[in-house]
């Protein structure tokens, strides 16, 4: 008995234009800049940049998701795959935002000029 081949070309497409759309948003975010978003602090940093971290990670998640076919594995073998990652990837964000806001605040408040 012989396995059918299933074309995935209109999945392809909704995919593509999924992270299209997300990347449109995140450039007309990062083109205009609203006050709401830009202004507005939490822990330490403008909403505007969070709503960039949050989409690009949503976006590799897609990714992952749908390009390594991770819809069709057991349970066990996609939190195998994806919990290590949601964990490296928090764990970077918060290393960034610490190292990020103490060299901040040391070129803030000494002699030593931004030269970068």
């Amino acid at each position: 008995m012989a396995h059918e081949h299933v074309s995935n070309t209109g999945r392809i497409w909704k995919v593509f234009g999924f992270l299209s759309a997300i990347t449109i948003i995140e450039v007309a975010f990062g083109i205009y800049k609203p006050a709401i978003l830009h202004d507005t602090l939490f822990l330490q940093m403008n909403l505007l940049n969070w709503l960039f971290i949050i989409l690009t990670i949503y976006k590799a998640y897609l990714i992952v998701w749908a390009f390594m076919h991770l819809e069709g594995e057991k349970s066990n073998l996609r939190w195998s795959i994806v919990a290590p990652l949601v964990f490296l990837i928090i764990y970077l964000v918060f290393i960034l935002l610490v190292e990020g806001n103490y060299i901040f605040d040391v070129f803030k408040s000494s002699q030593i000029k931004w030269n970068f």
